[in-house]
Formats: structure tokens, sequence, C-alpha cells
């Protein structure tokens, strides 16, 4: 269960940023989270440029394309420690990365990923489309294509990676790959599904709030070159 009253934490929108750099600061940040030298959790919020991952068990039989494709399009492919199958990412894709102390929060892995899920269902619904879980795999839905997808690294009870939701990216890097590992499923995106006034800029608005509510968070926000600089501290923190 989630703890009965807010707790401090922050919200960074990092903008697009180059996935190797994110990770990187993904795990510099649960580290620091782990030891204490961070002393609440925080959201980053964050673009990348065209990149597919893979989780700790992925499989590159699900890429369907060789190096000298990938390379004439500008897509990297990188192995993280997430959970999960291969995926893509690029702009246009909304993508938050909690670093987020589970153990301090009490929550369990399936109620977080539980959490992950609402999120992008609200942002969704917030846009005018009716999207679902699908008990046979994380992620949200609409009808049968996938609409947003979760992997997520756990050290010492601090998570780290999240979620992907597609605003508007370009879906056609997803049709080089088995999207999640998974085959004969398409993916769609809210501006493909005629969603209204889906725009990046009006999603990183709605998202505070949606975090706020389902975290029981005292959402601070921190800028980019802040967070960059090491200046992580939010009011009632020292």
């Amino acid at each position: 269960m989630m703890i009965a009253s807010p707790s401090p934490a922050a919200c960074c929108d990092l903008g697009l940023m180059a996935y190797p750099a994110a990770h990187a600061l993904q795990v510099e940040l649960a580290a620091r989270r782990r030891q204490g030298a961070l002393g609440h959790d925080l959201f980053l919020c964050v673009e990348h440029p065209p990149v597919y991952t893979l989780g700790r068990h992925g499989s590159r039989a699900h890429l369907g394309e060789g190096e000298d494709f990938l390379r004439e399009r500008g897509i990297a492919v990188m192995v993280v420690e997430r959970g999960g199958e291969i995926t893509y990412h690029g702009p246009g894709q909304l993508v938050v990365y909690p670093i987020l102390d589970l153990r301090r929060r009490r929550l369990g892995l399936r109620d977080y990923v539980y959490l992950l899920e609402e999120l992008m269902l609200r942002l969704a619904a917030d846009c005018g489309i009716a999207a679902r879980r699908d008990p046979r795999n994380h992620g949200v839905w609409v009808g049968d294509s996938k609409l947003g997808s979760i992997g997520i690294a756990i050290r010492h009870g601090v998570a780290f990676h999240g979620l992907a939701l597609n605003v508007d990216p370009d879906l056609e890097p997803f049709s080089w790959i088995n999207p999640c590992g998974l085959t004969g499923i398409g993916m769609t995106s809210l501006a493909r599904e005629g969603g209204h006034d889906c725009t990046m800029a009006r999603l990183k608005a709605l998202l505070p709030r949606h975090l706020a509510d389902l975290f029981a968070v005292d959402l601070h926000f921190l800028g980019r070159d802040r967070l960059l600089a090491g200046h992580l501290s939010v009011p009632n923190q020292p």
C-alpha cells in the first residue's frame, strides 16, 4: 500500500535526451536514492531520439532488421537491465522514469505496475481515448493494439526505468521488431486513435496532477539544468 500522507517528490522535464545519457542519469539517481543522498522520489519526463532497447532477457531474434538497415536510419540498439523484451523509443513518445523507493512506500511490484498503467490510462482518457489493460501483457491497449508499454528495474528496493506512452511518434520502426516480444500485434498512438488535443505539451502539463494523485506526493519541479548540476533538493529537504 502507498504511504498515508503526501511526501515531497520532484518532477523534471528533460526534454529530448539521448537514451545512453538518460540511462546513465537514472542509474546514478537510483544509486543516490538507495544511499540516502537523494532524499525524495523523483519523476523524470523525457523523449528520446530513435533507439531500440532490449530488456535483460530480451532476444535479438525479435529484431527483424540488420545493423546496416538500422544504421542508415540512425537507430541504435541498447541492452539494459529493465524487465521486458524489445521496444522502440522515439520523438513523440512520452517516457516517464520514476526513481521510486518502493520499500519506503510499502509498495509491491504488482501495485506499482498497476499505478503506471493507471497513469497512462488517465492520460489517454484526458485525450478522449478509452484505453484498457490486458491481463496477458502489461501496458495499456486500444483494441488489439498496444498504446503504452512498461519496463521496470529494481535494485535494493528502488525502482527505475518506467513507462512509454505513444503520443504521436513515427510508428513505422515498431514494424521492424516484435514489440515486447509479441508477434501479430500492432502498435498505436493517441494521435492515430483520434485523440483530441493530444499534444506532448498538453500531456506534460497534465502529468504532474496525475502523479501527485496516484503516488500521494507533494510534487515540486526541478529544472533540467538544476538537476544535471546535481541540485536535487526540494522544500522540506536539506
